[in-house]
């Protein structure tokens, strides 16, 4: 059984189903019954000798389109029995015979759907992945730590309500790169890796959407991944930039994450994800720590914080102008910004220290640790607090 395919498959058929005249709900739950008899009944050798017949067709041979007559018959026999739904007898008449399904794609449609701006942001990722991603609850839940109940619960509501959007407008790509984003950043935990599922999405994105900021998160998310092996170490602690070991970062990813970048920033239509992207290639292109163009880095820090005005990216500034220009002026940037930001004691600790002032140092790191935001990277600073005080009691 192809799984990889299955999930593939799942925008398509979902968006013609919604075509057809099902609303997106109706339509979701229709392609997951289809997707659970899939994998009773579709061989797992996908070799002419193992096709198999049955109600829906050869799924060897067309498996959208047997999908598509499986989903849509499990809608009509539901229209059939609720009757609160029966203002949609008349399709009954309307099935298609079996055969090859449309070649239309409607997964950016849906991209734009599950973005719908009625929606939370959990929620919004919650469904792109059910919908779009074609994972299963139980997967999602999985990753997100929380019981499968809980996440059923959270993907009915947005189902719900988003049941009578129509497709007749454009959607925003900003919140769909949002979105996406959000995915991305969730990482690693139950059996789907959530960074990869994302990398492949908004590669389905940039194919069906032709949009220098869609490559820019692309590129993002590839230099990103890229340095991913080297980011912990075997007990689970965090590794900084600075100390990853660079011959083990995914050097066909960073290729990948530079080309697509430069192609995006060559159409002269600058954005946010491509300015970040800019910043993670001139880590990724530096041979050591050392050599790190950070003078170059800050630069870009200028032009992100004018397209975005975020106090976080005035925040990481800082440590690249402490890097390109000494401590003394990263501290000086951090000044202006307010103290209560997320991580702004732990970027004063690092500044601090650069500068010489280990006690005060000491003192930052250990309430950043108290204010870390997960169990490694409370471990991490409490380590530095612990070096720093260790090294003034010498």
């Amino acid at each position: 059984m192809n799984e990889a395919l299955l999930r593939s498959l799942t925008p398509s058929v979902i968006g013609i189903l919604v075509r057809r005249g099902a609303d997106f709900a109706a339509a979701e739950d229709a392609v997951q019954d289809a997707l659970v008899e899939a994998l009773r009944v579709w061989p797992a050798d996908p070799s002419p000798s193992s096709r198999l017949r049955s109600s829906g067709g050869d799924p060897v041979r067309d498996p959208k389109g047997w999908l598509v007559t499986v989903a849509w018959r499990r809608f009509l026999d539901q229209a059939r029995a609720d009757a609160a739904r029966r203002r949609r007898e008349d399709l009954l008449d309307e099935e298609p015979a079996p055969g090859p399904a449309a070649a239309a794609d409607d997964t950016l449609q849906l991209y734009f759907l599950c973005a719908h701006p009625s929606l939370t942001p959990s929620s919004a990722v919650a469904l792109t992945l059910r919908a779009v991603g074609g994972l299963t609850t139980r997967q999602i839940a999985q990753a997100y730590l929380v019981p499968e109940a809980t996440m059923a619960q959270r993907i009915s509501r947005a189902k719900r309500t988003v049941s009578g959007v129509r497709f007749d407008r454009p959607g925003d790509v900003a919140t769909v790169l949002r979105v996406l984003y959000l995915v991305f950043n969730e990482g690693y935990s139950g059996d789907i890796d959530l960074s990869a599922e994302a990398i492949r999405l908004t590669r389905q994105l940039a194919a069906a959407y032709d949009h220098p900021e869609v490559a820019g998160l692309l590129a993002l998310m590839l230099l990103h991944h890229a340095r991913r092996a080297t980011r912990t170490a075997p007990d689970g602690g965090l590794v900084p930039l600075a100390e990853q070991d660079r011959d083990r970062w995914d050097t066909a990813s960073i290729a990948e994450g530079v080309a697509i970048l430069q192609a995006a920033l060559a159409r002269d239509r600058l954005g946010e994800f491509q300015t970040q992207a800019a910043i993670a290639a001139l880590h990724a292109d530096a041979p050591t720590a050392e050599e790190t163009d950070w003078v170059q880095i800050v630069e870009w820090y200028d032009e992100l914080a004018r397209l975005t005005d975020s106090p976080i990216v005035r925040l990481n500034r800082a440590v690249a102008v402490g890097e390109a220009d000494g401590p003394r002026a990263g501290l000086a940037a951090l000044a202006a910004l307010d103290d209560s930001l997320p991580r702004h004691a732990a970027v004063a600790a690092y500044l601090h220290e650069r500068d010489g002032d280990v006690a005060t140092a000491a003192r930052l790191y250990a309430e950043a640790a108290h204010k870390a935001p997960n169990l490694a990277e409370r471990d991490y600073l409490t380590r530095q607090a612990a070096r720093l005080n260790t090294r003034r009691s010498r």
